[in-house]
C-alpha cells in the first residue's frame, strides 16, 4: 500500500536518555553479507517500497526507517495488535530489520536533518503520492544536488507521469486496474480479491529491491545515482504471462477460469475424503498418463480416450469429474502417496496451520522464531532467496518509534546531546 500522508498519533518517544536497544546481531564470525556498507533510508508506509528495504536489509544493508515524531508509520497500527501498543504483528514481522529514526518533514529544521542524512546515504525509498516530496521541499534535483551518488526509489499507485499520477494508490486497485482480480474468481461471478494480501505492494517492492541493485551496479561504473520509477499496478500487469500477446493478435480475453486453466485439464483444487484439498498440474500428457497410472485406470490415457491435451480440453468437465470422483473416495495422505509414487505433480493446499507443521517448511527455514520482549516468540517467514556463500538474516523485529534517533543524531550527525534535547522539545524529532 502507498499512502501519501503521515497520520498523528500519541506517543512521542524519550530522547532525555539514550534509548538502550539491546543487540540481536549474529556473530562476528559469520561472513560479510553483499550489501553491507549500504545506507538505505526508508522513508515509504505501508508495504509498497519499504518491502524492498527489508530485501536488502536481510542481506546486510543498514535500514533506517524514518518517521514522524508523533505518527510513525502507519503500518504500525495495521493488522493483529500485540501488547507493545506501537507495533502490530504486521509490523514487527515486516519492519524487521530497521532503526527507527524520527524527524518531522513538514518542518524546515527536519527537512535539513534529512538532508544530512541523505548525504551519508546511497538509497532512499519512499511510495507518497507524486509531488509529496517536492511540497516538502525534497524534490530529485536538491536531493541529487545533497548527494550525486544517491539511488531513489520512488513507488506509488499509478507512477510519477501519466494522466492518473496524483492518484491515491494500494494494492488493492492495484490488483483491479493492472488485470489481475478480473481474472480471479469462478466463471459469470463477482471477480473476487486474488488473496487476502497486498500482491502488488510485493510485486512492487521486489522490482524496486531488482531496480536498487541494478543501478548500484551501475554507480560502480560512473558515480552517479539515479531514479527508479515504480507504478504498483505495471508490477501487477507484468505478472501476467501472455494475456496482452492474446488480446493484441486474436483479441481474447482470458476470463475466470476457478481453480483451473485454461491451458491444461486436470489442473485445479480437489477435495479429499478427509474434508482436506490437494492441488494437482498435469500440463502434458505424459503427466496425465501418470496420473491415469497413479488412479490405476490407465486406459484413461488412450488416444482413444484423454490422452491427448486437446481432448482433455474438448472434455474438461468430464476429465475433471474423473479426477473429482477419485479424490474425494480418498483421504489425503493416500492421495498424495499414490500421486508421488507416479511422479504426478500434486501438493498439498496448504492452510497456516499445515504449514506451521509441515516438515519442508521448517527444513528449509522458512520459519523464522524471534523473541521480543514482553511478547515472546514471534513467527515469521524467513529469508528469501537461500545464497551459499552470504546466507541472509534477521536480526530483529519492528522496532520501537524513534530506537535508534538519539544514536543516528549523535553518531552519524554529529550532534551534541543540547542539540538533541532542543531538537525534541521543538518536536522536530
Amino acid at each position: 500500500m502507498s499512502d501519501e500522508n503521515i497520520e498523528a498519533n500519541d506517543g512521542a518517544p524519550d530522547f532525555s536518555d539514550p534509548p538502550q536497544t539491546p543487540p540481536r546481531s549474529a556473530p562476528d564470525a559469520e561472513p560479510k553479507l553483499p550489501m553491507q556498507g549500504i545506507r538505505v533510508l526508508d522513508l515509504g508506509t505501508f508495504l509498497a517500497g519499504p518491502h524492498a528495504a527489508s530485501v536488502l536489509g536481510e542481506f546486510g544493508a543498514e535500514l533506517l526507517k524514518i518517521e514522524h515524531p508523533i505518527a510513525g508509520d502507519p503500518m504500525r497500527r495495521f493488522g493483529t495488535p500485540t501488547k507493545r501498543h506501537d507495533a502490530t504483528l504486521a509490523w514487527l514481522s515486516e519492519a524487521r530489520n530497521r532503526k527507527s529514526v524520527t524527524i518531522d518533514l513538514r518542518q524546515q529544521e527536519g527537512v535539513q536533518l534529512f538532508l544530512r542524512l541523505i548525504e551519508k546515504s546511497d538509497v532512499l525509498i519512499e511510495n507518497f503520492r507524486p509531488g509529496t516530496m517536492e511540497e516538502w521541499g525534497l524534490g530529485w534535483p536538491r536531493l541529487r544536488e545533497a548527494n550525486p551518488r544517491l539511488i531513489y526509489l520512488q513507488v506509488s499507485g499509478y507512477g510519477q507521469t501519466g494522466p492518473y499520477r496524483r492518484r491515491s494508490g494500494f494494492a488493492h486497485i492495484a490488483h483491479a486496474y493492472g488485470g489481475l482480480s478480473y481474472l480471479a474468481g469462478f466463471p459469470g461471478e463477482t471477480p473476487v480479491v486474488p488473496g487476502t494480501v497486498p500482491l502488488g505492494d510485493y510485486f512492487s517492492s521486489l522490482y524496486g529491491a531488482i531496480g536498487i541493485m541494478m543501478a548500484l551496479r551501475h554507480r560502480e561504473k560512473i558515480g552517479r545515482g539515479q531514479v527508479i520509477d515504480i507504478a504498483i499496478y505495471e508490477s501487477v500487469f507484468r505478472q501476467l504471462d501472455e494475456i496482452a500477446a492474446s488480446y493484441g493478435l486474436f483479441g481474447k480475453v482470458r476470463e475466470r477460469e476457478g481453480s483451473g486453466s485454461f491451458v491444461a485439464v486436470p489442473h485445479g483444487h480437489f477435495r479429499t475424503q478427509d474434508d482436506k484439498w490437494v492441488a494437482i498440474a498435469c500440463t502434458t500428457d505424459k503427466m496425465f498418463e501418470r496420473l491415469a497410472e497413479a488412479m490405476e485406470r490407465p486406459e484413461l490415457a488412450s488416444s482413444a480416450l484423454y490422452g491427448q491435451q486437446r481432448k482433455r480440453l474438448a472434455a474438461r468437465g468430464e476429465v475433471n469429474q474423473i479426477v473429482i470422483d477419485w479424490v474425494g473416495a480418498l483421504p489425503r495422505a493416500e492421495v498424495l502417496e499414490r500421486c508421488l509414487n507416479c511422479e504426478v505433480p500434486v501438493g498439498k493446499l496448504n492452510s497456516i496451520a499445515d504449514i506451521f507443521e509441515d516438515e519442508h517448511f521448517q527444513a528449509r527455514g522458512n520459519l523464522v522464531r524471534l523473541e521480543e520482549p514482553g511478547l515472546g516468540e514471534v513467527v515469521i517467514p524467513g529469508v528469501v532467496p537461500t545464497l551459499s556463500a552470504t546466507p541472509g538474516r534477521i536480526t530483529n523485529l519492528g522496532p520501537a518509534l524513534g530506537n535508534a534517533t538519539y544514536e543516528i543524531m549523535r553518531e552519524l550527525l554529529d550532534l551534541s546531546a543540547e542539540e538533541i534535547k532542543h531538537l525534541r522539545q521543538r518536536k522536530i524529532i
